[in-house]
């Protein structure tokens, strides 16, 4: 017989996470005060490879990198919620496969008319 939580149930979680915000707060200040504190030009020039910078940081570039990193992100967590389905594919019977590929034909609709829009046609 399972008895109903109480808010005392969870005071080993707050504490785990008092802790951990107690650790992040005194090494962040503990690295302030205790760092050193010298500033020259190089330390402060930006650095990217090894490579000396070169003209502007700001020069605009093709936003079909943006575009497909975001519809990478997109797809890819569309499928990692397919990994709880999978894991409980048994359980869930005909309604958890119907409810799965109803997912996958918004998914595939939405790649569609990603394709039909030429998102990820390079040429143009």
């Amino acid at each position: 017989m399972q008895s109903t939580p109480t808010p005392l149930d969870y005071l080993p979680i707050v504490l785990m996470f008092l802790v951990a915000l107690g650790f992040v707060i005194t090494t962040m200040i503990a690295s302030h005060w205790l760092g050193p504190k010298r500033k020259t030009k190089i330390k402060l020039d930006s650095f990217e490879c090894g490579i000396e910078a070169q003209g502007n940081a700001r020069l605009p570039f093709a936003i079909k990198y943006f575009l497909v990193a975001i519809l990478f992100v997109l797809f890819d967590i569309e499928v990692i919620f397919m990994y709880p389905w999978a894991v409980n594919f048994k359980e869930l019977g005909m309604t958890g496969v119907i409810e799965v590929f109803s997912f996958i034909i918004l998914l595939l609709i939405g790649f569609y008319y990603m394709l039909s829009k030429k998102a990820l046609n390079w040429e143009e």
